[in-house]
């Protein structure tokens, strides 16, 4: 079962961020999707996609063991995730950022896990 996590227009986005990024630009966005286990406890807040390789996502990674990250992803990994019960990682389609990809990780830190 294939199905898409980030939309077109998130990923042009997130394309965007990625050439800034990559050009050498300190950006710092509000994450432009949220992704998830449905029956586990991993969290993605992504920014932004490598230009040279667009499967490639930046953001703030949760596991669910405690230390969530900023760190690098395939999306294309992600898309073939399945939790617990064999659920597939989900887009969370309401998720409304109201803070930048470093605040949620300053809070998360501290938290140990990503709260949106």
């Amino acid at each position: 079962m294939t199905h898409t996590l980030i939309t077109r227009a998130e990923r042009a986005l997130m394309l965007a961020y990625g050439a800034r990024s990559a050009a050498g630009e300190d950006i710092d966005p509000k994450p432009v999707v949220k992704l998830f286990t449905p029956d586990g406890a991993c969290t993605w807040l992504l920014t932004e996609l490598a230009p040279e390789d667009p499967d490639i996502a930046f953001g703030l990674c949760d596991l669910g063991m405690g230390f969530p990250e900023l760190g690098s992803v395939r999306v294309s990994e992600l898309a073939a995730v399945k939790g617990r019960l064999g659920l597939h990682v989900e887009h969370d389609l309401h998720f409304k950022p109201d803070k930048t990809l470093s605040r949620y990780a300053a809070a998360a830190s501290k938290a140990g896990c990503i709260e949106t």
